[in-house]
């Protein structure tokens, strides 16, 4: 292995103590403690560990955490009653309402039924339209991670040509406009692509997002490229269950210059960038100026 790993937990650590540091100034300066609403519909086992996770870095941060669980037979027209309480709530300045849901509830209307200054897990289409017109917005938590994730390697972004494998709305789509914000060249690839690992040999920064275990290989990786691993995949190996990402990370790792483990990677970040899309949220609801935490503004530029 030559390639440099990126350690998701120590830098998410580093966020976190800054986003301690705005929640502490906060309340001192201001009287305003940040408050987070989590919503989790159901007893999903992935979603309450996820939620279990973000309850308890939002308490470490010093942020009020406000837990709702609801049982899966909660109707759509009770949610969105819940959503609009908070939504109305000032005590309240981030929603976040678990995915997925049940099979009764449509989440594209949850989603868009939170008020986009609350959103901060960037999914509304009012942020969403906005990430995508080089507006400020709150972002999506992953894309975010990302791209704080890859400039510990390449502090500057400008003119790299960058691969973004998935198109979600989640995460392909709002990572490749936040990488056109940092001036970088970008190529969302998919599934319909043609000669996937040509394009993918391209990138001096790579990121997988598909949700297929282990799917980029040696081959598909330029000689000292930067790798993000977005993916989360369990499978068995030997009888046991383990967690794997988007790429092939030993054989990976002989190549890139620098590579995300899986897991110690994206996730611990994205969980950081949730807690500071909160502190963001509360100092524009409270008509403050809202720390950038790294992020660099969204622009329009050719």
């Amino acid at each position: 292995m030559t390639a440099k790993i990126i350690d998701g937990k120590a830098i998410a650590a580093d966020l976190r103590g800054k986003v301690a540091d705005a929640v502490h100034r906060l309340s001192r300066d201001r009287g305003i403690t940040p408050g987070l609403a989590v919503v989790l519909v159901g007893n999903n086992p992935a979603s309450e560990s996820y939620v279990a996770s973000k309850m308890k870095m939002t308490a470490g941060s010093g942020m009020r955490s406000f837990d709702h669980r609801l049982p899966k037979e909660t109707s759509e027209a009770e949610l969105l009653a819940l959503i609009g309480r908070l939504n109305a709530d000032p005590s309240v300045h981030g929603i976040l309402v678990q995915l997925p849901l049940p099979a009764q509830i449509n989440p594209h209307k949850i989603i868009a039924a939170v008020d986009p200054a609350k959103d901060v897990d960037g999914f509304s289409p009012v942020n969403a339209g906005r990430v995508a017109a080089g507006l400020p917005a709150l972002a999506p938590c992953t894309p975010v991670a990302c791209i704080l994730l890859a400039k510990t390697v390449q502090p500057s972004l400008m003119g790299l040509e960058t691969v973004v494998i998935g198109r979600s709305n989640i995460v392909g789509k709002p990572l490749a406009q936040l990488l056109l914000a940092e001036n970088a060249t970008v190529t969302v690839a998919h599934s319909k692509t043609h000669e996937l690992p040509a394009v993918c040999r391209r990138a001096d920064v790579l990121f997988a997002a598909v949700g297929r275990p282990e799917m980029v290989r040696r081959d598909w990786v330029k000689r000292g490229a930067t790798v993000i691993d977005i993916g989360v995949n369990r499978v068995m190996a030997d009888g046991r269950s383990r967690i794997v990402g988007d790429v092939a990370f030993a054989e990976v790792a002989e190549i890139a210059g620098a590579i995300t483990p899986v897991p110690g990677g994206v996730g611990p970040m994205t969980i950081a960038c949730l807690l500071a899309n909160t502190v963001r949220a509360a100092c524009a609801l409270a008509g403050l100026r809202e720390p950038a935490f790294g992020q660099r503004p969204i622009d329009d530029r050719e």
